[in-house]
């Protein structure tokens, strides 16, 4: 259980990594974050009692009692699926606000509340007529399995919320609203896991234990890691740790790996002083290590000197005859960032770069500057990242609106770049 638990936090700490490789593992670490919230002592004890509510295990076949299960995790992915499309709508919004330190450090702040109640330092739970008046809801049968999915996430609110909020403060920065109803739509299945595992193939489930807090304690140091990294952009050291030598990368390692043996996961505050200081400290060292690689994996391994004035970079376009590489981020764009990482920053890409004149445009602060607004709409941005190849006259030759690999964005400014070149 230590070593499931272990590969948990490691794969929760590699969030970044999963947007970087594709849509596909991001979904993975969603459906994986929704599995562990399911062995939460909120979720996990409703699982049998709630297969009883709408199915029963007397007289319903296994095949009807895997259907209503399977509503039910319908109706949960419906909710949450709604609320990522929310989020993301809303996702310009959200990433102006992550501009201001008044909104950023109270939303840290919060994250680092919710990991503080899954480290048990406080409940949170609704009131228990709250949860009675939910559980009413539906009833046996198809509807009233799909209606109870429906409100599950809200009597499951404080073990699903805390990972939720993580996972909802990306989908607002990708402003995908498809992607967003997928990517809680998956969560909700992680979720449903072990409802359709009773359901469907009659499996019976650990009893409840201490080991669900260390599910618990899971959550709560991805909460830290994901306060620390909103307060990047405001507190430079926080940025500070990063490192590609081999040696650092597995110092840092090594970091989480002594702090997950000491106890940072599977030990708890309540049993005496001697043991809450060794978890304490447990904590602080996966925290740093976690920390560290995600500052190396957000730090371009080879400085980019980038212009920041697009009068400055179509003199220099039209001076050297190159064309123009624009690239529009924004400190709080989780995927520019990976771009800055895993491609522009990468040292067998220099010669290409070279071949441009480049251009950054910061979106972080867009509001606060009128001409931002004017510069996007010339270049046709929408969303972030997004990167334009112009010419020295400022005509769009080719554009590229999502994290790509070095491989595809390597691919596409030589092909630019000889179309270009070929034109008399």
């Amino acid at each position: 259980m230590l070593l499931l638990l272990s590969t948990g936090v490691a794969r929760a700490g590699d969030f970044t990594q999963a947007v970087s490789r594709g849509t596909g593992h991001q979904l993975l670490f969603a459906l994986s974050a929704g599995f562990l919230t399911s062995l939460t002592p909120c979720v996990y004890p409703m699982i049998p009692i709630t297969i009883s509510i709408f199915g029963g295990r007397v007289g319903v076949s296994r095949a009807r009692s895997l259907l209503l299960a399977t509503l039910y995790v319908a109706g949960m992915a419906f909710m949450f699926g709604t609320l990522g499309t929310t989020f993301a709508l809303l996702g310009k919004a959200f990433g102006t606000f992550l501009a201001n330190p008044w909104v950023v450090v109270p939303l840290a702040l919060f994250f680092f509340a919710m990991a503080a109640a899954m480290f048990g330092a406080f409940d949170l739970a609704l009131p228990l007529s709250w949860q009675d008046r939910l559980a009413r809801v539906g009833g046996r049968g198809g509807s009233g399995a799909f209606l109870m999915g429906l409100v599950a996430g809200l009597i499951a609110a404080p073990c699903t919320g805390p990972p939720l909020a993580g996972i909802l403060a990306y989908v607002a920065t990708t402003r995908n609203a498809g992607l967003g109803f997928l990517l809680l739509a998956t969560y909700a299945a992680g979720i449903g896991i072990p409802f359709w595992a009773i359901a469907g193939f009659a499996m019976q489930l650990p009893k409840s234990g201490p080991w669900m807090n260390a599910v618990k304690s899971i959550f709560g140091i991805v909460l830290l890691l994901a306060g620390l990294y909103y307060l990047r952009p405001i507190l430079p050291p926080l940025a500070a740790l990063a490192g590609h030598s081999r040696a650092f990368l597995a110092a840092a390692a090594g970091a989480v790996l002594l702090g997950l043996a000491l106890g940072a996961v599977h030990l708890g505050f309540s049993g005496g002083a001697r043991i809450a200081v060794r978890k304490s400290l447990g904590i602080l060292l996966t925290l740093g290590g976690l920390l560290a690689l995600l500052d190396s994996l957000l730090t371009p391994a080879t400085p980019i000197e980038w212009l920041h004035s697009e009068p400055e970079a179509l003199a220099a376009a039209r001076a050297t005859h190159k064309l123009m590489l624009v690239d529009f981020m924004a400190d709080w764009c989780l995927p520019c960032q990976e771009m800055d990482a895993k491609v522009f920053g990468r040292p067998d890409l220099a010669a290409t770069l070279a071949d441009f004149v480049l251009l950054r445009v910061d979106l972080s602060r867009e509001d606060e500057d009128a001409d931002l607004g004017a510069l996007k709409a010339r270049y046709r941005v929408a969303t972030l990242p997004a990167i334009r190849f112009a010419r020295p006259d400022g005509a769009i030759v080719a554009r590229i609106d999502h994290l790509v690999s070095w491989q595809e964005f390597t691919a596409t400014a030589t092909r630019v770049k000889d179309q270009t070149a070929a034109r008399p």
